[in-house]
């Protein structure tokens, strides 16, 4: 079965649009928009509870200046209770979102619109901004490894500890297996960061407030080209935004948690869109019209916008290909117009990169750290996971502890997998077989999901690309059960809870009964069950 059957896209040929049904849908009546008004309120009072409770269960600095705050430093002596608050505002947020995506689903009669949707995603947003990092560390790893860049020094062969000295508050807050090693990031991102602690210093907390502020130009990024990505594909507009910006794993990992996907993959999905500005519509059979004004200035103009996005993380680099299908399809989709494609995608890519590195003053040393992640074993990565379990296997046999070898051939498969398939996805894009958008997003979850080492976010690199290209009520049925079982799986702390973890059973129950509570509340007003009435042709 192709990956196009699997997820029930309607179309395989990218220039030819498909209904979409926000476009024949209707305004909300007075009953939906109350219920639209309560989810809201919901999510928002969600967000609330989710700041109040990381000034005491967040993953927040060494120096934490919220101990000096009369009331507010309360929360930091009562972890169980601030985690139970944190967990109810995660629990409520899922909720919302859920019942949202009642309101957006595709083929209703009425749906939210994409203002409607817009407004939703600033209120759920704004608490969320003053919240004390959560759910990772990592962006006390971005200020640490930016100071080095800033002093003049190589983040790509220094770590924080060698070159900041482990004293140093900014190499403090960094998590200690991080201290030693150096930067995974790119040149562009590093070089942001050099600016950030220009006009920071040492202070973590302004540090981290511009930090986020990266991360929200990202965000907005991703809004701005979802919903145009989705109607060149075929997909309701308002259905990408829900599943994509909306969705908790965004708010909690690239809002709460500041990562810097969120300008990573903004940037690859902005720069498709740039790309596709002047393109031809075309279906495999042709016609195949001669180039239009502009045209190949935007295919550059994407490409380098999707370089810079790999100059902040690696894996937006993997657009190019399926843009490069997209114009060689456009074409005439002949084998020699793909290797055309390809040497001037090529060109742009090194161009751009090379500007990046050089410009920068690192060089291209970033190239040998790519595989930092790799030092950590985590059994969320299924290769890692599988190697853990061949290891464990051969002790039970009484063949020895072979666990790490185990773990290294594991993970050198999956390092040969992940690349064929995402090689597979480009080809049946080229034949025309698969949406290259589609192809996009599996093929980076592939890539991501068989490496060395997988988090809750990395889900992302594939959730946001496929949010806009495939619409179909069984894709994101799943999607939307994997990401929320993700959002509440996770604890939104940076910590690993040793020698305390009895702590986490008391807060989820805590956190389950209030939200529970919550929900008998608002019940009557929430858009259950889902509409029975749809439009016809509902994907």
């Amino acid at each position: 079965m192709g990956v196009d059957r699997l997820f029930g896209v309607v179309t395989a040929e990218t220039g030819r649009r498909v209904r979409v049904s926000d476009n024949e849908a209707g305004a909300l009546n007075a009953v939906e928009r109350k219920q639209l008004d309560v989810v809201r309120r919901f999510g928002t009072v969600g967000a609330l509870l989710l700041a109040v409770g990381s000034l005491g269960a967040g993953a927040a600095p060494v120096f934490n200046p919220v101990i000096r705050l009369p009331v507010f430093n309360l929360f930091m002596r009562m972890t169980t209770v601030s985690l139970a608050i944190g967990f109810t505002g995660v629990f409520m947020i899922v909720v919302a979102w859920i019942a949202l995506g009642t309101l957006s689903r595709p083929g209703r009669e009425r749906v939210v619109s994409v203002p409607q949707m817009a407004r939703t995603l600033v209120m759920w947003i704004a608490p969320l901004v003053f919240t004390v990092p959560s759910f990772s560390r990592d962006v006390y790893s971005y200020l640490a490894q930016s100071e080095i860049v800033a002093r003049g020094m190589d983040p790509y062969t220094l770590g924080p500890a060698q070159a900041l000295g482990v004293e140093h508050p900014l190499t403090q807050g960094v998590p200690t297996i991080w201290r030693e090693t150096p930067s995974p990031y790119g040149p562009l991102f590093l070089t942001l960061g050099k600016a950030i602690n220009w006009l920071t210093g040492d202070h973590v907390v302004h540090g981290v407030a511009l930090h986020r502020l990266l991360a929200l130009i990202g965000l907005a990024m991703i809004v701005w080209s979802l919903p145009r990505l989705a109607k060149r594909f075929g997909v309701s507009p308002v259905s990408a935004l829900w599943l994509g910006a909306a969705n908790p794993l965004v708010l909690f990992h690239l809002v709460v948690g500041v990562h810097n996907e969120a300008l990573a993959i903004g940037l690859m999905l902005v720069g498709f869109e740039l790309a596709l500005t002047r393109m031809a519509k075309v279906t495999p059979d042709g016609p195949f019209p001669p180039w239009q004004r502009g045209e190949l200035a935007w295919y550059a103009i994407g490409g380098a916008v999707i370089t810079l996005g790999a100059a902040v993380k690696i894996p937006a680099a993997l657009a190019l290909g399926f843009l490069g299908v997209m114009i060689a399809r456009r074409m005439g989709g002949t084998w020699k117009h793909l290797f055309q494609v390809a040497g001037g995608l090529g060109v742009v890519f090194l161009v751009v990169l090379t500007a990046c590195s050089f410009g920068s003053g690192l060089g291209y040393g970033w190239v040998s750290t790519l595989n930092t992640a790799s030092t950590i074993k985590s059994w969320l990565a299924p290769m890692t996971a599988l190697g853990f379990g061949a290891g464990g296997l051969g002790i039970l046999m009484g063949l020895g502890n072979h666990t790490d070898a185990a773990i290294t051939v594991a993970r050198l498969f999956g390092a040969i997998i992940g690349p064929l398939i995402a090689a597979k996805l480009l080809l049946d894009s080229f034949r025309w077989k698969l949406r290259p958008l589609t192809g996009l997003g599996v093929a980076l979850g592939a890539v991501l999901v068989f490496g060395a080492a997988v988090h809750a976010w990395y889900l992302l690199w594939a959730a946001l690309p496929l949010a806009a290209a495939a619409g179909n009520t069984r894709f994101r049925t799943a999607a939307m059960v994997i990401s929320a079982g993700l959002a509440v799986v996770l604890a939104p702390t940076g910590g690993t809870f040793d020698g305390h973890i009895f702590v986490l059973p008391y807060a989820y129950l805590a956190a389950a009964i209030t939200t529970l509570a919550a929900v008998a509340v608002v019940w009557r007003h929430l858009p259950w069950p889902p509409a029975r009435r749809v439009t016809a042709g509902t994907p």
